[in-house]
């Protein structure tokens, strides 16, 4: 998978153990729209995605988070690497851990059938939200509101960066 960045906050010290928790995120088009998480809280857009558990592979973790996230079912055999983006910081869980996420970014497309989200207690807090989006919208979004967002927001610049390169790239 090639990599197509990386944020490294550099706030922490290298001697740190580490802690890694690689996710996997899903870029569906609809038309010249993007299918993504709006999160109320924070006021942004996402890909829907999250991490891989235990005994599951790229694939199947991508298909059941965005069932979770958006209620919209992957098409398997429609699903091709995009490439990864690392993130790397300071842990906010654990002391003097550097915690590095690597994320897997597929392009997929989905069934049009919406179905039921199962969101999780900070998911649902947040208010994720399925919304249809262009990619210059979100881009928007998320560059120049105010987010109010705690920890700097490295996953919304993430987001941000991913959407530069699909309106730059592929024309979007």
């Amino acid at each position: 998978v090639e990599r197509l960045f990386v944020i490294d906050l550099k706030d922490y010290d290298e001697d740190w153990q580490r802690s890694r928790r690689p996710s996997v995120r899903a870029i569906i088009q609809c038309g010249d729209k993007l299918a993504m998480v709006y999160d109320q809280k924070y006021d942004y857009y996402g890909f829907p995605g999250g991490g891989i558990e235990e005994g599951e592979d790229f694939h199947q973790a991508l298909i059941r988070e965005v069932k979770e996230e958006v209620g919209l079912m992957v098409i398997p055999e429609t699903i091709e690497e995009f490439g990864s983006a690392l993130r790397r910081g300071s842990s906010h869980r654990f002391e003097k851990t550097i915690f590095e996420q690597e994320n897997f970014y597929y392009t997929c497309k989905a069934y049009d059938t919406i179905g039921e989200q199962m969101l999780d207690e900070e998911e649902a807090e947040e208010g994720y939200t399925l919304v249809f989006v262009s990619p210059g919208e979100a881009l928007r979004k998320n560059r120049y509101d105010d987010h109010k967002e705690e920890n700097g927001g490295v996953w919304i610049e993430r987001e941000a960066r991913i959407l530069e390169i699909l309106i730059q790239e592929k024309g979007l």
